[in-house]
């Protein structure tokens, strides 16, 4: 059994903040906690956060990386429930950014206990397009590509995806930063969480969701269209949507005070 100073190495959790309701902040692929350094300040001084890198992201134990875990969802889902056990945490309210929506509400049917609900910003539980009933995007080739040019060219690759994931009117410097975390990751581990990512279907947790959510979705977003947003309203109980005046994919990013102001608001009532 792991212990909680190896599990709080392994992720590198950070707690900060002190407030009654406690927050986890789960990154999406390719990224690593130091991605909410522009949301922290409007939270911290109302909620308690947590934060962490999934294993194989940021100041995570490299060596701990698995492909046989982490080649699923269900593996980054265990890390989180695992920081949950090693720190104790009840009513947590899971604050997830793309693909950790899905992880999250594995980890919350795992051990509903833990969890009070979700706050989903730009959530897509599958980016394949399944009509008539579903467009998540993109098709099976353009999903192949994008992971073979993350073989050919890892720097190329990044560089690519990083403004078509912020969209056209963010700025350089966020691009950048950005297309840099893709770059710090270990090809390998890169490689195993897209797949996990772009090549799932998580579309059957919606109904089986046990708390209530707040689906955060931008109104121009590349990767998850408004129409996925509402797939997901639809699909998931007492679940509450949320359409931004933004653009991008990373809104907790580029529009923090926005996305600050919907979680204080949701989380107040």
């Amino acid at each position: 059994m792991l212990t909680k100073e190896r599990v709080i190495a392994r992720n590198n959790v950070t707690v900060v903040g002190a407030g009654n309701k406690t927050l986890m902040l789960a990154h999406g692929f390719g990224c690593d906690q130091h991605m909410w350094y522009h949301l922290i300040p409007q939270l911290k001084e109302h909620y308690t956060l947590v934060m962490f890198d999934y294993v194989g992201s940021g100041r995570s134990t490299i060596s701990a990386f698995s492909e046989s875990r982490y080649s699923a969802l269900e593996g980054y889902a265990r890390d989180v429930t695992e920081i949950c056990d090693a720190l104790d945490l009840s009513e947590v309210h899971f604050v997830g950014h793309s693909v950790s929506c899905n992880i999250g509400l594995l980890a919350a049917i795992a051990s509903p206990e833990r969890f009070a609900s979700h706050l989903m910003i730009c959530p897509s539980p599958c980016f394949f397009n399944m009509p008539p009933d579903y467009h998540g995007g993109f098709e099976r080739a353009d999903l192949e590509e994008l992971v073979g040019l993350m073989d050919r060219n890892h720097i190329g690759w990044a560089n690519y995806l990083a403004p078509l994931i912020m969209g056209a009117e963010s700025s350089p410097t966020l691009i950048g930063e950005l297309s840099s975390s893709f770059c710090s990751t270990d090809p390998v581990v890169a490689k195993t969480f897209a797949r996990a990512t772009f090549f799932s279907d998580y579309r059957h947790l919606l109904p089986q969701a046990k708390h209530p959510a707040l689906v955060l979705q931008s109104a121009v977003d590349s990767l998850a269209n408004p129409e996925v947003g509402r797939y997901i309203h639809a699909q998931m109980p007492n679940s509450t949507l949320r359409v931004m005046a933004s653009e991008g994919h990373c809104i907790h990013m580029t529009h923090p005070e926005l996305v600050a102001r919907e979680i204080k608001a949701w989380l107040d009532n």
